[in-house]
């Protein structure tokens, strides 16, 4: 009975995710250049990727509502398999095929598409065969520990969504500096973000852009020798992201070097002349 119930609330989680979804692709201003940082260019042609974009985020609209209002049926949990199979498998051609493709999923994110990504869309494919299951619709369950359930599966969605993490894992992160000592655990590997911090504080590729900075620490992650560290900044009157990149096997802080790109394009906008002589 409780797996049912379950099943019945699905549609509603789902509708909601690809309602989300669907407004940055339809109403979203910057979905042409979204649409082009995705891998749909390789996939249907330069030409025709923003009309693709905007005809999935449409497609999407229309299954979320049917799916959020009555009548149930089972051709609305059949199409929402058929969209979440068809995102999966889009995204693991864009992994191998396109690697430096932008998901085009939620939110106007220019990061590559990852294994995250993926689980999300493996995530949405399972929630929707479970659907198919569903006798009833989502409105005819009131159970206290179903809605439980429902909140417990957004937060994974949450938490696989890389297009968030700006919103509860970086204060997470800078929560976890704050508490602990910054050079804790000095026997691995890892090194602290406020020791990177330091070191890029001190180099004069900071010092070149610190009047476009508009933002501490905006997000950061580690690539082989590297770590990359981001800022939001603003470009000439444009929102813009600069991108430190502190090598973790030379501390001078001369290595740091820094670019600084159009926040809806990606275009480098300035990379200051010292660093490409380093």
């Amino acid at each position: 009975m409780f797996a049912h119930q379950v099943a019945a609330a699905q549609p509603l989680l789902i509708g909601l995710l690809l309602l989300w979804s669907s407004y940055g692709k339809v109403a979203g201003r910057d979905s042409a250049e979204q649409a082009r940082r995705t891998a749909l260019p390789r996939l249907v042609g330069e030409t025709r990727a923003a009309p693709a974009y905007r005809a999935v985020g449409a497609i999407e609209a229309v299954i979320a509502l049917a799916l959020l209002l009555p009548p149930a049926w089972i051709v609305e949990t059949v199409a929402a398999v058929a969209l979440a199979a068809g995102f999966t498998g889009y995204l693991i051609y864009a992994k191998i095929v396109v690697p430096d493709a932008s998901c085009g999923c939620i939110g106007a994110s220019a990061r590559p598409v990852g294994r995250r990504a993926i689980g999300r869309a493996v995530l949405l494919l399972a929630t929707a065969l479970a659907a198919t299951t569903a006798g009833d619709g989502w409105w005819s369950v009131g159970s206290v520990a179903v809605v439980a359930v429902l909140v417990l599966e957004a937060a994974v969605f949450v938490m696989l969504s890389a297009e968030l993490d700006r919103y509860w894992l970086l204060p997470l992160r800078r929560l976890r500096v704050e508490i602990t000592h910054p050079l804790a655990g000095t026997a691995t590997n890892d090194v602290p973000l406020a020791a990177t911090q330091r070191r890029l504080l001190l180099s004069p590729a900071y010092r070149a852009v610190n009047g476009l900075l508009r933002s501490d620490i905006h997000d950061y992650w580690d690539d082989e020798d590297w770590r990359f560290v981001s800022y939001t900044a603003r470009y000439d009157g444009r929102p813009a992201t600069a991108v430190f990149a502190v090598p973790h096997h030379d501390n001078t802080p001369e290595a740091v070097r820094v670019a600084v790109v159009d926040e809806t394009s990606g275009q480098t906008l300035y990379r200051p002349t010292l660093l490409t002589t380093a």
